[in-house]
């Protein structure tokens, strides 16, 4: 719980230090690790040099680690003035955000603020961000590098800094209500209330938990503090082009979250399924195959294509239901059987409803790709059964486990 904020608190006071706001035990500093060992002493010591005397805090990392890193942090925590705790997880779910969320579910702080081991986020402005939190009455307070007095120095090389301002760029168009007044939503350095994390509701998938948070759990009021992105300490970057396909993946899973938006993805997608279609087509007439049956092989190849792109996209978290090659063959029957389904239904509306051939032909191709994709998503894509109430957040404190 925050103390009572006095009148100069209320008008923000910028000389408000962050211990005149919260109470001892106020913050859990969650990290997550993945072969981190060469960072954690240099990180331990400058929390321990900038944290404590302004901020009590706990530490609480949680690892998927296939190096001693749980050991050199339990090795490293008998020098810290504050309780440490690592968790080390045998199966990394979600990677990095899904680390971010489990040592979310056990804070027992008002605050928790994530940040990376590899100390490209100063340790000394975890105190900051509460304090920033506590003046502007934030439930989410995030450390831009896109703000005045943010920088992105150690955002090394020219591909990787145009990877990232393309990154947030697309995520600010997709989410621009969710992101409002988030500046950097591809930070990884935040701090967020305890109260407002609803870790049921959570899916995250690869290390941009941020964007999971602000879109998922809908903190009402966000602040923002500068940071200058510092260069690693030790080990080796995990962003990969395969995080960078996780994060487009996990994009997309958040933009099509209602049932309205996967369906205008799944029309996007249908549509991208004429451009191997008419090349085949091309391909085969060419090869000498009569239109009628290259008609038929082409459209296979677009099934194909539409298929593929909806796995990876569209119903990525509800493939488990069935095997590969069953939900593949109920998308082709269903796809195919869209074509037999379009003739009569056009021949009904010329026939009994009096329409020319071209609304008819545009009445049913709606109907057909209506029909199409609630019977994709109920016969192939099944949905998940609905898992138990949500339970609040453990008021646990942090504590060494393995």
């Amino acid at each position: 719980m925050t103390t009572p904020r006095t009148g100069a608190e209320e008008l923000g006071d910028p000389e408000l230090s962050a211990a005149q706001v919260v109470e001892p035990g106020a913050v859990t500093i969650v990290v997550p690790t993945y072969n981190e060992s060469g960072n954690i002493r240099e990180l331990l010591r400058r929390l321990t040099d900038s944290v404590p005397s302004r901020l009590p805090c706990e530490v609480l990392f949680v690892d998927d680690s296939t190096d001693d890193t749980p050991d050199v942090i339990r090795s490293a925590a008998q020098d810290c003035p504050f309780p440490v705790g690592v968790l080390h997880r045998d199966t990394p779910d979600g990677g990095l955000g899904g680390a971010v969320v489990e040592g979310m579910r056990r804070a027992g702080s008002d605050w928790i603020v994530v940040m990376d081991a590899d100390l490209q986020h100063p340790p000394a402005l975890v105190p900051d961000l509460v304090a920033a939190g506590e003046r502007a009455g934030a439930d989410l307070v995030v450390a831009s590098r896109y703000i005045s007095g943010g920088s992105r120095e150690g955002l090394a090389g020219g591909y990787r800094v145009a990877v990232s301002r393309g990154a947030t760029w697309l995520t600010k168009a997709l989410f621009p209500r969710r992101l409002r007044g988030v500046s950097d939503p591809m930070s990884g350095f935040f701090a967020i209330r305890r109260s407002v994390v609803r870790a049921d509701a959570l899916k995250p998938l690869g290390y941009k938990i941020l964007l999971e948070l602000a879109v998922r759990c809908r903190p009402e009021t966000v602040a923002e503090v500068p940071f200058v992105f510092q260069d690693r300490f030790a080990g080796e970057s995990k962003s990969t082009a395969k995080e960078g396909m996780r994060f487009l993946g996990h994009l997309t899973g958040l933009r099509t979250a209602s049932a309205m938006a996967r369906m205008v993805a799944f029309g996007l997608i249908g549509l991208t399924g004429f451009v191997p279609n008419l090349l085949a087509l091309h391909l085969l007439t060419g090869a000498g195959m009569h239109y009628l049956p290259a008609e038929i092989v082409a459209n296979q190849f677009g099934v194909a294509w539409n298929f593929l792109l909806i796995e990876v996209l569209l119903f990525r978290d509800r493939r488990r239901h069935r095997h590969w090659a069953d939900r593949a063959g109920r998308f082709a029957l269903l796809a195919n059987a869209d074509l037999l389904l379009r003739i009569p239904l056009i021949a009904l509306f010329v026939s009994w409803l009096d329409m020319a051939v071209l609304p008819a032909t545009a009445l049913a191709l709606l109907t057909t790709f209506v029909v199409r994709f609630a019977a994709t998503e109920a016969l192939v894509y099944l949905p998940r059964a609905k898992s138990a109430p949500p339970a609040a957040l453990p008021d646990a404190r942090v504590g060494s486990s393995s």
